[in-house]
């Protein structure tokens, strides 16, 4: 038994992509559902170390088979079974806003840490813990960031406004206008709802005439995103455009947010879509070597 990249009919040609630069064979775990709905996970191949690659995209179901999956490993004689999970989900909620709600991010950091030696993921969602092993606590849990890859997309010539939709993008925007010398603006936002937020933008003036790029870590409806361009083609704003890692949003929410005058939008392939251009696999080869995951 050696090392192989384990992937899902969502994830296979992404595990392929990494499976190729670390030299590893790439399978497929086979899953299939009864008629109840319950699913039934077969691994293809023993392997001594075994990488699950699936962002948890649409979570609850990818989750029960990445948890049954890693005990079918460990069963075939798996010593190591390491999860990279390129978008990592529930790790918004990190506290009980109101009376009675679950804690999500710290009931699947301790799941995921319970049935996994080490996790691997990229610009997770997170908003009060400054690092990822307080989530999920006990494992290696590394957090990666898109920044530099994304940076790497943008033409520098015409000197874009770097901008950022709300206070909590603001490390990203950083991130990506510093390094390339761009300007950038961080707007406020106040949400009155998953899909209603208000955005106010000090300096606004500041775009009057230039090309606008919106960063942040995920779409999720758009919402934000297209209030965004709203404010900022009132302020004068020549072009815009949205850059963020992860792209969860529909082909609904993507129509709807070009239709508002957000003209490109580009994103990782951490989930397979229209508007992934920037591919992760480098990244997630070069830091499983370096952190000797496998």
């Amino acid at each position: 038994m050696s090392t192989i990249v384990f992937g899902f009919d969502d994830s296979m040609a992404a595990a392929g992509r990494l499976g190729a630069l670390l030299k590893l064979t790439a399978f497929q775990v086979e899953t299939r559902r009864f008629p109840d709905r319950e699913c039934l996970v077969r691994m293809p191949a023993p392997a001594r170390t075994a990488i699950f690659y699936r962002s948890l995209n649409d979570p609850d179901g990818k989750i029960v088979e990445l948890l049954l999956a890693a005990s079918a490993a460990r069963d075939q004689g798996a010593e190591r079974v390491v999860l990279i999970a390129p978008y990592l989900a529930y790790m918004r909620q990190d506290r009980a806003f109101h009376p009675g709600e679950a804690v999500s991010q710290r009931v699947i950091g301790r799941l995921i840490a319970d049935h996994f030696d080490a996790l691997l993921t990229v610009d997770p969602h997170l908003h009060r813990i400054a690092n990822l092993s307080e989530a999920v606590p006990g494992i290696p849990a590394i957090s990666l960031s898109a920044a530099p890859l994304l940076a790497s997309l943008i033409d520098r010539s015409g000197h874009p406004v770097i901008i950022g939709p709300d206070g909590e993008s603001r490390q990203w925007t950083q991130s990506i206008a510093a390094p390339l010398g761009l300007d950038m603006l961080v707007a406020s936002k106040e949400r009155s709802g998953d899909r209603y937020v208000s955005l106010s933008l000090p300096e606004a003036d500041r775009v009057r005439g230039r090309q606008v790029i919106l960063v942040d870590d995920m779409i999720s409806s758009g919402r934000t995103l297209i209030e965004a361009a709203r404010l900022l083609r009132a302020a004068g704003a020549l072009s815009v455009e949205a850059m963020v890692t992860h792209c969860l949003a529909t082909a609904a929410d993507l129509a709807l947010m070009r239709a508002e005058g957000i003209e490109r939008i580009s994103s990782t392939d951490s989930v397979n879509g229209p508007t992934s251009t920037a591919c992760l696999a480098p990244l997630l080869s070069q830091a499983l070597q370096e952190h000797v995951l496998i």
